[in-house]
C-alpha cells in the first residue's frame, strides 16, 4: 500500500466590513485588478477562463483547476498538480454580522509520492506565508491598513532565497 498523508490547513481574518464586500474580492481572483492574490511577492494566480467551473491555472508550480465558484461567496480550485497533490482548496465569506465578515481559505488534500517530502519541506511553509499575504491584502484593500501585518519566517526567507522566482 502506497504511503499517504492528511493534509488541513485553515487560514481566515475577521474584517469589519460586510460579506459583500469581502465577497467581491474574490470576484478579482486571477484579473489584472486582483485584488485579493498576493502576486507581487508571490507567482501570480491565472486562470485561463477566469473564474469559470473547467478553467485551468494555477501560481507557480501549483496546478489547479476551478471546480465551483458562487460569484461573491466561494470558490473552491482542485489541485492538478504538483504530483501527489489530491485535494482542493477555496476561499469562503462567512458573515459573522451586518458589519463583520471572516474570509476563510481551506486546503484538504491527501498527500502521497514526491509530496509526501515537497509538502512538509516547502509547500506547507510558503502556503502558509502566502496565504497570511492574502489576508493581509484584503484587510488592506478593505480597510486602507493591516492591524498586524504577516512577517515570513527565518524557514520561508531561506527557501525563498533557494527558490528561483
Amino acid at each position: 500500500m502506497a504511503a499517504l498523508m492528511s493534509a488541513f490547513n485553515v487560514h481566515e481574518r475577521l474584517l469589519p466590513v460586510r460579506a459583500s464586500e469581502v465577497g467581491a474580492l474574490i470576484d478579482t481572483l486571477a484579473t489584472p485588478g486582483d485584488r485579493l492574490w498576493p502576486g507581487d511577492d508571490w507567482p501570480r494566480m491565472t486562470l485561463d477562463k477566469g473564474l469559470t467551473p473547467g478553467s485551468k491555472g494555477g501560481h507557480g508550480p501549483v496546478r489547479y483547476t476551478v471546480t465551483s465558484y458562487v460569484p461573491r461567496e466561494w470558490v473552491r480550485f482542485t489541485f492538478s498538480g504538483p504530483r501527489g497533490f489530491d485535494g482542493f482548496h477555496e476561499y469562503t465569506v462567512h458573515a459573522v454580522d451586518e458589519g463583520r465578515t471572516v474570509l476563510r481559505h481551506t486546503l484538504a488534500m491527501n498527500v502521497r509520492g514526491p509530496a509526501l517530502l515537497t509538502w512538509p519541506l516547502a509547500y506547507r511553509a510558503f502556503h502558509d506565508a502566502l496565504l497570511e499575504d492574502s489576508l493581509d491584502r484584503a484587510e488592506s484593500a478593505l480597510t486602507g491598513t493591516v492591524a498586524r501585518p504577516a512577517r515570513w519566517s527565518p524557514y520561508v526567507r531561506l527557501l525563498r532565497r533557494l527558490t528561483p522566482d
